[in-house]
């Protein structure tokens, strides 16, 4: 059985689905690095970054990173489940854009959320926090945009339940993209709706965001 480390409303959600979908019989831990307790501890001992997602598989193996977990569960896990294309051109497209959600998105949204961490003189002033937060923010949905511009076709229609779609669907839900998208980029908006209201995934999102 696989156990995935995680908490409502965070990334795990993405890698949730994902098992779910490509029904793969999983365990949750509930575990966060801003909630201690046992769960924390016990995601210490097997990702000393305490970062979550972390899936230990069956075997014993433990992974981490979003991308990197998807890509496993599309690539060997459950190569026949449709996480990721199975034809070499779209399985390529489908990698480089769940690449391209960790390394852009995903990081633009960590600066957004501790911005003290990337500069020594936002530490003790709110206003500089304001300033990073507020240029980060406006990149990160002109990354949205090239991303939906590049890759939002394999979110839609029979892909929408893929790996790329659900990750972004899950990264979407930060930092005011959301609405960014629904202005700029509706048809992508719609899709990332679809994914979300897909029958294999609709309960892992509701868990997640019971109010959305």
């Amino acid at each position: 059985m696989y156990e995935l480390y995680g908490s409502q409303g965070s990334g795990s959600a993405a890698v949730e689905a994902a098992l779910c979908f490509a029904g793969l019989e999983h365990r949750l831990i509930e575990a966060a690095s801003w909630r201690p307790g046992p769960g924390l501890e016990e995601l210490g001992r097997v990702n000393p970054l305490r970062q979550i997602p972390t899936l230990r598989l069956p075997g014993g193996q433990v992974i981490s990173e979003s991308a990197a977990i998807l890509m496993h569960l599309g690539l060997d896990a459950a190569p026949d489940s449709g996480l990721l294309p199975r034809e070499p051109g779209p399985r390529a497209q489908a990698l480089s854009g769940l690449v391209f959600l960790a390394a852009n998105c995903y990081a633009a949204i960590g600066v957004i959320d501790y911005p003290q961490r990337w500069c020594a003189e936002a530490e003790q002033d709110e206003t500089v926090q304001e300033r990073i937060r507020r240029g980060t923010r406006a990149r990160l949905h002109q990354l949205w945009e090239l991303f939906a511009d590049q890759y939002g076709s394999a979110c839609l229609g029979p892909g929408r339940c893929s790996a790329l779609a659900l990750l972004a669907t899950v990264v979407s839900k930060w930092s005011g993209s959301r609405a960014h998208l629904q202005q700029q980029r509706p048809e992508f908006y719609a899709g990332l709706l679809a994914t979300e209201d897909a029958p294999a995934v609709r309960a892992v999102f509701q868990r997640h965001w019971p109010a959305a």
